[in-house]
This record gives structure tokens, C-alpha cells and sequence, in this order.
């Protein structure tokens, strides 16, 4: 009964330092290979280049689109785009036109 009572003795003794290299070995683990962790940072690196590329082509249609709309304002509309685009909506150009300006 002795050698029963001394090694369970033991074992509570070491039960709370061996719960606590547990707990700390699974937050060593998920610093390093969790989903934000050490291993996450070159995933995130990639991501942020093709979100940066992805946001320069979305500028650059902003600036198309902005320059596009100043080219329709009513108050000084260019009439060349204006009849540019007459023309596609309704279907009156062909592929195979030419367009000649007079001016």
C-alpha cells in the first residue's frame, strides 16, 4: 500500500507541471503553425501582392470610367463620343466601316 499512496503522490505532484507544458506547447504550435501563425505570413505576403496588382487594375478602370463620364456631362458632352455611342447601342455601325473624320 505504500509504493500505491508514494507513486500517486507522484503523479499529482506532476500533474500540474506536465498540464501546464501541454498548454503551453499548443500555443507554441499555433504560433507557429496555426492559421495566423509564422508559417501564415508568406501566404499573407502573396495575398497582399495580388490584392495590390488586383487594386491598380481596378484604379486605373475607376480613372477610364471617371474620365468616360467627364466626356458625357451635359453641360459639355463630347459630341464624337456621344455619337460613338449612338451609333454602337443602336446597332447602326458595322465591323466593317470606316470612319472618316471631316475636320
Amino acid at each position: 500500500m505504500g509504493g500505491a499512496s508514494k507513486s500517486l503522490g507522484m503523479i499529482r505532484r506532476a500533474a500540474l507541471p506536465a498540464l501546464m507544458l501541454i498548454i503551453i506547447g499548443s500555443f507554441a504550435g499555433h504560433a507557429i503553425a496555426g492559421p495566423n501563425g509564422l508559417f501564415a505570413w508568406g501566404g499573407y505576403h502573396r495575398d497582399l501582392a495580388a490584392r495590390q496588382a488586383e487594386l491598380a487594375g481596378l484604379e486605373a478602370e475607376r480613372d477610364r470610367l471617371k474620365h468616360r463620364s467627364t466626356l458625357l456631362d451635359p453641360r459639355k458632352a463630347d459630341p464624337d463620343l456621344g455619337e460613338e455611342m449612338i451609333r454602337r447601342d443602336l446597332g447602326l455601325i458595322r465591323p466593317d466601316e470606316v470612319i472618316v473624320p471631316l475636320d
